[in-house]
């Protein structure tokens, strides 16, 4: 493995702790303080003023005119459909829920990667999603409130709508981060996903009582738009310059096992041997998927 591909591999242990951490930290400011879509422009604001704030530490980097119009539908599924579904499903469903849900993202990547990417499906990545599956699966439907059915249905749905746009997120930025650093590609997306966000989030965020929340709450407000948005969306487009959508994506059977880790150390959980064979499942998936990240993919320009 390069310096490089360990790079990537190590910012995505950093992406899935952070998402891993998002499911219930985000419930603590919805819908009590702020509802989805305030939340949502809340977001997207910090997240490009973070960017380009950011972007003045590094040597401008020209886009061509051509390339607007990819950016700026990258925005849509990046930024405005992709926080909307999931903002809004995360709302009306659990937590455990949602984590159950986003796990069929490295399939549709997978699914997608074929037809876009021209990438093979290995038996090696068919193992990594089998075993991935299977132990997240295990890990999430053993949680004392996994909770299926016509109450969280609505919001399951858009949970899975949001894994769907993450998945056409992923494939279609790839080609685009062949001409340009990650970084000059985040700014601009932000810009116009704030931009699309702004007629569905406006009147939440006007409404919003801000002198009325409690510093933990804002400590939850900060550590999305500054962690789980401006660090995370980089550190995956990051990644992905190095590595296939597929390979990124399998990171996400890793978030459970965190999110467990995490529950552990603040004694919120206790260790079984269900849990520890359903890590090493994970484990096992997320490895047999990057055994395909040394073939060579024809990517289409």
């Amino acid at each position: 493995m390069s310096n490089k591909n360990l790079k990537a591999h190590l910012a995505l242990l950093f992406v899935t702790i952070f998402y891993g951490a998002n499911y219930t930290i985000a419930k603590e400011v919805m819908p009590n303080y702020i509802h989805p879509f305030g939340f949502i422009l809340t977001r997207a604001m910090g997240a490009t003023i973070l960017y380009w704030l950011f972007s003045f530490t590094y040597k401008t980097v020209k886009i061509e005119k051509k390339d607007f119009p990819k950016l700026m539908l990258l925005a849509v599924f990046a930024v405005a459909a992709n926080q909307l579904t999931f903002f809004t499903g995360l709302n009306i469903t659990t937590p455990v829920n949602a984590s159950i849900i986003m796990i069929t993202n490295p399939i549709v990547v997978v699914v997608l990667s074929v037809f876009f990417l021209k990438e093979k499906i290995s038996s090696w990545k068919i193992f990594g999603i089998i075993f991935g599956i299977s132990g997240a699966s295990i890990l999430l439907l053993f949680k004392k409130n996994f909770s299926f059915g016509p109450q969280t249905m609505e919001g399951d749905l858009f949970v899975f709508l949001n894994s769907i746009f993450w998945a056409i997120y992923l494939i279609l930025v790839k080609p685009l981060l062949k001409k340009y650093p990650a970084k000059a590609i985040m700014k601009w997306i932000f810009l116009f996903g704030t931009i699309y966000v702004i007629p569905f989030g406006y009147s939440d965020f006007v409404a919003v009582n801000w002198a009325s929340i409690p510093m933990f709450v804002w400590g939850c407000i900060l550590f999305v738009v500054v962690i789980v948005t401006f660090v995370t969306y980089f550190l995956n487009t990051y990644a992905l310059q190095e590595l296939s959508p597929s390979v990124v994506s399998s990171y996400i059977y890793l978030q459970p096992v965190f999110a467990t880790i995490i529950a552990l150390l603040f004694k919120k959980d206790e260790l079984n041997a269900i849990k520890i064979m359903a890590a090493f499942l994970i484990c096992f998936g997320v490895y047999f998927s990057t055994k395909t990240s040394g073939l060579k993919k024809k990517i289409e320009k």
